[in-house]
């Protein structure tokens, strides 16, 4: 007598009764999942999204700028704020990223990188020359604090294109201007201490001014309170540092 199995599908593809049997007795593998489109979720209208604090952050200056006319924000005085405490925002952080590195300056640029530049921002100007090896590791120096203070403008130029004639003895110098005039000078790699390190240059150069500025300190007198406390941390981490490694070289070679 023949055996005969029968396995009838609907129109739209579905098991019949028999097949979830045979599922159940593991002959045949597991139903896939009825098909679900996803739920439609039309596009939010950029004109109709909420004007909360999240929406002002995901703006531009410019953009925040050209609301400046928009007449909803006219009857919330709480969002008007925002935008301009966030205007603002962008604003100073635009002037502390102005900076950042050492530029190098001929005599021709002088008036207007210097003079011209510290009615807004200190201004340090490093004399120097090539070939000269405490000239490079001033320089070294200068690199590492103008990255930690942008809101500080580091200059260097060849000391006898700014000075006529400057005693190559004296370098390299330092000379410090604010609103145009001369604020500090420091001549020789032996005016910045024993040991010349970024953080004893930040040192000397906040001494009696607060020269270096990172832009996010506040008034000049925050400020260089701020940078002193940093710099000495600095200071002692860097000295401790020193003593671990060259004991560890001590021990490495006492084991030898």
């Amino acid at each position: 007598m023949a055996d005969y199995h029968f396995v009838y599908k609907d129109v739209e593809g579905t098991s019949t009764q028999w097949d979830d049997i045979q599922r159940k007795l593991g002959n045949l593998p597991a139903k896939a999942p009825a098909f679900k489109p996803p739920a439609y979720t039309p596009e939010q209208d950029e004109s109709s999204a909420p004007k909360d604090q999240a929406w002002f952050d995901k703006k531009t200056e410019e953009e925040l700028e050209d609301l400046e006319d928009d007449k909803d924000l006219d009857d919330d005085r709480f969002l008007e704020e925002y935008r301009k405490k966030r205007l603002t925002e962008l604003r100073e952080a635009a002037k502390v990223k102005r900076y950042g590195s050492v530029t190098p300056i001929s005599s021709s640029d002088f008036m207007r990188e210097v003079t011209q530049a510290s009615a807004e921002d200190w201004v340090v100007v490093c004399l120097y020359k090539d070939g000269f090896a405490e000239c490079g590791l001033l320089l070294g120096c200068l690199d590492e604090l103008a990255s930690r203070y942008p809101a500080t403008k580091f200059v260097k130029i060849i000391s006898t294109d700014c000075i006529p004639n400057y005693p190559d003895c004296n370098l390299p110098t330092l000379v410090v201007y604010r609103h145009g005039a001369v604020k500090g000078t420091h001549v020789g790699l032996k005016s910045v201490g024993r040991r010349c390190t970024p953080e004893s240059v930040a040192l000397v150069l906040c001494q009696s001014e607060p020269v270096l500025n990172d832009g996010k300190s506040g008034d000049d007198d925050s400020s260089r309170e701020a940078v002193m406390a940093g710099v000495r941390r600095q200071f002692i981490e860097r000295v401790v540092k020193d003593h671990e490694d060259k004991d560890n070289d001590d021990d490495g070679y006492n084991s030898d």
